[in-house]
């Protein structure tokens, strides 16, 4: 199932390439790092931890959990009138309740330039607009997003607590920002947040730590040596995978790169879980 948020980064395309890397059986799937949910919507586990630091998304998917209808009937509204001077006012707007905050959050997600989120020094939302003319989606189905995501437990939290919560029976599914050792000093804007190059590093100390314990990971990450080192133990298996960048302004520029897929299993020929 595709999900209802575009997010810079998001993995829909990971599913679809190269599904042989969650074919694992597992009793929890946990993902410190949530965005758009593209790997959890896919494979609709039936018991997930699913976190961020972002608080504002974490209430918007409990807002679709729990009142995806107020939700939706909002977004009508929003489709409706969308406009580059409504876009603008909605986007300074102060909503109180969670039903018009999530709508809120998700008209902007999916007006803004490239479904990004980008955040002031204030926190405030600050993407321009985009060129989408339609809110909603002919493929909408909030009931059913609504009903997977009351398999979930959520958390607005950083990524440590959360995977501190792993053991044995769980996969974890991680994707950080791809913050490497000389990438902008060694920091990326991560929501909010910095995301530093010693946060990549607490990771993956977090992630040999819950490997210790039992659980399976699937880490997704930039291609470069400072991040091959980090997983350098025999635990570790780091294979290479493209995928197709179009956030580019220029369609010129967009092509495909490669990335890491770092996991502590072994692949399965088939998928006992789903």
């Amino acid at each position: 199932m595709k999900p209802f948020l575009n997010w810079a980064g998001g993995k829909r395309w990971l599913t679809v390439k190269y599904p042989e890397y969650f074919f694992c059986s597992y009793e929890r799937y946990i993902e410190p790092f949530l965005g758009s949910g593209a790997i959890f919507f896919a494979h609709q586990p039936k018991n997930a931890i699913l976190s961020d630091s972002n608080q504002q998304l974490i209430d918007t998917y409990k807002a679709v959990r729990d009142d995806y209808d107020k939700v939706l009937n909002i977004l009508k509204i929003h489709d409706s009138n969308h406009c580059t001077e409504y876009y603008y006012n909605t986007r300074n707007r102060q909503c109180t309740k969670s039903h018009t905050k999530a709508a809120q959050f998700i008209y902007l997600n999916r007006t803004c330039f490239n479904g990004l989120y980008r955040v002031n020094k204030e926190g405030v939302f600050n993407v321009p607009i985009g060129t989408k003319k339609n809110v909603l989606r002919e493929d909408d189905d909030f009931s059913a997003w609504a009903s997977i995501l009351k398999n979930a437990i959520f958390y607005a939290q950083d990524f440590e607590k959360t995977i501190q919560m792993a053991h044995r029976g769980d996969f974890v599914y991680v994707d950080p920002p791809y913050t490497v050792r000389h990438n902008q000093n060694g920091f990326l804007k991560y929501n909010e947040k910095i995301f530093s190059w010693n946060d990549q590093e607490r990771l993956s100390r977090s992630l040999n730590d819950a490997s210790d314990r039992g659980a399976k990971i699937l880490i997704s990450n930039a291609d470069h040596d400072s991040i091959h080192s980090l997983y350098s133990m025999e635990r570790w298996t780091i294979d290479r995978v493209t995928r197709f960048s179009g956030i580019a302004a220029a369609s010129g520029n967009r092509k495909g790169i490669t990335e890491i897929l770092i996991r502590n299993y072994d692949l399965e020929k088939s998928n006992p879980f789903f």
